[in-house]
């Protein structure tokens, strides 16, 4: 996944809070920045779909959008694209990671890395 501006995750924010596919008017009337020009929005959109973040379907002469990735898949994304670019040994960061979780998650880690190795 591609680097996200604050705009552009404003506008990810926006769509995976949505339950159904949005036009760039829907977006741009639940963006907090309420001066944000409809052609603003647009080109943000449609960066978001040339970075693959956003899908979109024509509605007669115009498209709506939707998050072509949940807000969990872009997460873990980024945070695999910062182990891969952090130039460390990934185990290292991996374990330093795992340290500053709190027990909740820990136990969340813990169900997966037990479902990944019953797989083996």
């Amino acid at each position: 996944m591609a680097h996200l501006g604050s705009l552009e995750r404003a506008v990810m924010n926006v769509l995976w809070d949505a339950a159904e596919a949005m036009s760039v008017r829907d977006v741009q009337d639940l963006l907090e920045d309420q001066d944000l020009a409809y052609t603003t929005v647009m080109t943000v959109l449609d960066r978001l779909l040339t970075k693959q973040m956003v899908q979109r379907e024509r509605d007669g002469r115009a498209f709506r959008y939707s998050p072509a990735l949940t807000r969990d898949a872009a997460t873990s994304e980024v945070l695999n694209a910062a182990l891969n670019d952090a130039g460390a040994d990934r185990t290292a960061a991996l374990v330093h990671f795992a340290r500053t979780v709190d027990p909740t998650e820990a136990a969340a880690l813990r169900d997966a890395l037990d479902e990944i190795l019953d797989r083996e």
